[in-house]
């Protein structure tokens, strides 16, 4: 009865690791194309509301979901604080303050930490361009995110069972 339990537990245990795996790989897709969107209302905030940057990104971290909401939602607070730190610094801040918390990849960390190095400092025209070529950066990472997710997704939630599986046999 006792190897009973113990084996359904390990298979149990098994799969859910199987399956948190496929969920890192299924969200990170959704939380790219997200951070797309945060961008693409950052640029409408400033490009045709001549808003403020603080001011835009405290207005597109009320309309989006989380992990941009949090991205944007750090950096304001941040820049509210009044201590001292640049743009830059407080976007990067943000940046790897949330990023664990994430399932995206160094790839899309560094095309967030290279945008926030350029707001902040330039005139309107030119950050639009960076805010379009940061999203071009992320669409491309998507792709690729999408390609690892209908590659790896079900391999995972498989691998999960098979691997809990083997295991109760050698136990056995």
């Amino acid at each position: 009865m006792v190897k009973l339990i113990g084996a359904a537990l390990i298979l149990f245990a098994g799969t859910m690791i199987g399956f948190m795996q496929a969920s890192r790989f299924a969200s990170r897709p959704r939380q790219i194309r997200q951070l797309g969107y945060a961008l693409q209302r950052l640029e409408t905030e400033i490009g045709y509301g001549y808003t403020p940057l603080p001011e835009a990104i405290g207005r597109c971290a009320a309309h989006l979901s989380e992990p941009a909401a949090a991205l944007l939602r750090g950096v304001n607070q941040r820049l509210s604080e009044g201590n001292e730190l640049t743009f830059k610094e407080c976007w990067e801040q943000s940046v790897t303050a949330i990023w664990p918390g994430t399932a995206m990849k160094a790839a899309e960390q560094s095309a967030l930490i290279r945008l926030g190095a350029t707001l902040g400092i330039s005139d309107r025209e030119d950050q639009i361009k960076h805010l379009r070529l940061a999203m071009q950066q992320l669409k491309a990472e998507e792709d690729t995110a999408r390609d690892d997710q209908a590659r790896y997704e079900k391999m995972w939630k498989s691998l999960g069972v098979l691997i809990a599986a083997l295991v109760v046999i050698l136990i056995v």
